[in-house]
């Protein structure tokens, strides 16, 4: 029905036009409910976090940023993400401050909330979506869909902007996740443009933004690498790639590169060592395996941190390495993006300090393939909200998350012309996902756990997503070699 509606509005050019007007209210509209740690002292939450960059960035100098100072207590919320979240916590604060100078007051202004402030920081995280992730997503679909009907189109970009959990994660809990995984879009792009360059640069834009954006650098480094290969001279190509990703990471850590104490004081707040192997409830292996009732499994009492990240850091090299063989021997522009599913999937389930929020990133390229693997964002993108369900009750968005999950449902199916790849077992697999999602919303809602088990629901809420995403994962690794088999067949064929 939605994509008739579009197809209707494409033969009158204003499709593309709808979506984003659409997308724009949605996220006001989410942007009504509560976020992280709504008047919950003493640390609050996300969005507190959010405003305190903010503060320190507007009132202290940029060396002190990262570094423990009377004005920067370190313990409250210090600064854990790279040099490029920090200038946009600058910026913002100069937005907020020229309206409402007491949110953003140095010291002053902890756990500052009022009607107004939050208004303001939610225009913040909505302007830079419409000036980042927007442009981003349109570049994209023109890029990797320009060949497809204006309908086709119009829907790859709805997916792309109203994918269930990114809204309800920055609009609502409140995060700008919607920079780094635009630039981390843009990169693909430009890419698959033949933009080289230019995506290096975006890419790199991304990565010192979250550098959980880690998650998808095997994508990018495997297809270019391949790319490289196929150039009159690959190692000049590589090389002047490197230069390109060393210079902009040197003008975005410039004001910390006079010594080796600054960079490694900026380093030392981005390794989330001693967090932990992972944080809250969170749909991956070593917490899913860890509530089983084996002790060998109990992972955080047998494991030290430096054992713990050495194991998750290899498993997810091991993840990683069969489709990054595969699209370094035969890069593809679909490998790209198949790959940076492959890889975020392969990050979020085995790494080091995952959080849940940390879907996101496998996300990004689930709905990147809406066209061309529908099935895949139709079956992950409401999988992957329900497995933050337990952090987005606490923020008080039990509705929020409804609303959005009903919206994309309705949204999600395609134009008959753009069924993409199909996959035999979907049909029967998706109903049976919802069904379970809701028994379980269900269970969670009018039935008490055990008093000796009192996170049963959360367990089963991320027990369920882990069991998707590892098929998931699976099911892709298996794609990508029997579609590089049937390639090489073809070629094969060709050549003799």
């Amino acid at each position: 029905m939605f994509a008739r509606f579009l197809g209707s509005l494409a033969r009158q050019n204003v499709a593309v036009e709808f979506v984003f007007l659409l997308a724009i209210l949605v996220r006001l509209l989410v942007g009504l409910s509560s976020y992280s740690g709504a008047g919950n002292p003493p640390t609050f939450g996300d969005y507190e976090a959010q405003r305190h960059w903010m503060e320190i960035t507007l009132h202290t100098p940029v060396r002190e940023w990262y570094s423990e100072t009377p004005q920067n207590n370190l313990t409250y919320w210090g600064l854990d993400y790279p040099p490029l979240t920090a200038y946009q916590s600058y910026l913002h604060g100069l937005f907020v401050s020229a309206f409402e100078p007491e949110a953003v007051g140095l010291e002053s202004s902890r756990g500052y909330e009022t009607p107004s402030s939050k208004l303001l920081m939610r225009w913040t995280v909505l302007l830079s979506d419409v000036l980042v992730f927007f442009p981003a997503a349109w570049w994209f679909v023109r890029a990797y869909y320009g060949g497809r009907s204006g309908t086709e189109q119009a829907w790859a970009l709805s997916i792309l902007l109203l994918q269930p959990a990114s809204l309800l994660v920055d609009h609502g809990h409140f995060q700008y996740n919607c920079i780094s995984l635009g630039f981390a879009l843009a990169a693909a792009a430009a890419i698959i443009q033949e933009y080289e360059v230019v995506g290096s640069v975006l890419f790199c834009l991304s990565l010192n933004h979250k550098q959980m954006s880690m998650y998808l650098a095997p994508a990018f480094f495997a297809h270019l690498l391949g790319r490289s290969f196929q150039k009159r001279r690959p190692l000049l190509h590589v090389i002047k790639l490197g230069v390109i990703v060393i210079a902009t990471f040197a003008v975005l850590w410039a004001p910390y590169l006079s010594s080796a104490e600054a960079v490694l004081q900026v380093f030392s707040r981005l390794a989330p060592l001693k967090r932990g192997l992972w944080e809250d409830h969170v749909a991956n292996f070593w917490c899913t395996t860890s509530m089983l009732p084996v002790r060998a499994f109990k992972w955080k009492k047998r494991l030290s941190v430096e054992a713990a990240a050495r194991l998750a850091g290899a498993t997810t090299v091991t993840a990683c390495l069969p489709f990054m063989w595969n699209e370094i021997r035969r890069p593809s522009k679909q490998g790209l993006i198949r790959g940076m599913l492959i890889s975020g999937l392969a990050f979020f389930l085995f790494s080091f300090q995952v959080h849940e929020k940390s879907i996101l990133l496998p996300l990004l390229p689930a709905t990147m393939l809406a066209l061309d693997s529908p099935w895949v964002v139709q079956w992950l993108a409401p999988i992957a909200a329900f497995s933050m369900f337990p952090l987005l009750v606490r923020d008080g968005q039990a509705l929020t998350y409804v609303a959005s999950q009903v919206l994309y449902l309705l949204i999600a199916n395609p134009p008959p012309s753009g069924l993409g790849d199909s996959c035999v077992w979907f049909r029967l697999a998706f109903p049976a996902s919802l069904i379970g999602v809701v028994v379980i919303h269900l269970g969670a809602l009018f039935l008490e756990p055990p008093a000796q088990y009192p996170y049963l629901k959360a367990a089963a809420m991320t027990s369920y997503g882990f069991v998707h995403f590892v098929l998931l994962v699976l099911y892709l690794n298996k794609k990508v070699f029997t579609s590089r088999t049937q390639l090489e067949r073809t070629l094969e064929k060709k050549e003799s």
